[in-house]
């Protein structure tokens, strides 16, 4: 599997993201500590067994899933969302918003729960976030999030699941 490091260090100048994005600005230490495997590997067998056909198609093979389809895309419960291949924390209910875009949106991740690459496919330039647990595809991240963060993590519902804070 290649990371984001090597895609960087691979890269035309021409190519190269530009200083102001995500991945230079607030996230590059995060792909200096990546290493190659990640903390839960699991066989596609396995991956297909545990997982439903849609769930797969998204978090193994970077599908997306229709817009307003979800079942976080309205939820606003507080709690955590975490990653649904691996039940990984990753994002806090207080980093969720609505976007009107049709998919979950955040402005921020549990730090060093996302890993970011350079994602090119569908001729657009953009940058996926995985579960850096498993390496889960979660959706993408994009720079016109109306918050404080100026961030908008675009997540398919299929690739999470929550968990409800305990009351006390």
């Amino acid at each position: 599997m290649v990371d984001i490091l090597d895609i960087c260090l691979t890269m035309a100048p021409a190519q190269r993201l530009e200083k102001d994005t995500v991945l230079t600005q607030l996230h590059w230490p995060l792909f200096l500590l990546k290493m190659s495997k990640y903390p839960v590997e699991k066989s596609e067998e396995n991956w297909k067994q545990e997982l439903s056909a849609e769930e797969y198609r998204i978090l193994r093979q970077a599908g997306t899933e229709y817009p307003f389809t979800g079942k976080y895309n309205d939820h606003f419960e507080q709690g955590t969302y975490c990653c649904k291949g691996c039940g990984a924390p990753l994002y806090p209910s207080s980093a969720k918003f609505d976007s009107g875009c049709g998919w979950p949106s955040y402005d921020r991740s549990i730090e060093g729960a996302i890993e970011y690459r350079q994602d090119n496919s569908m001729g657009m330039r953009r940058v996926e976030i995985l579960c850096a647990n498993c390496g889960g595809h979660q959706g993408h991240i994009f720079d016109d999030g109306p918050t404080a963060t100026g961030q908008r993590y675009c997540v398919n519902s299929a690739s999470i699941d929550f968990q409800a804070d305990k009351e006390e």
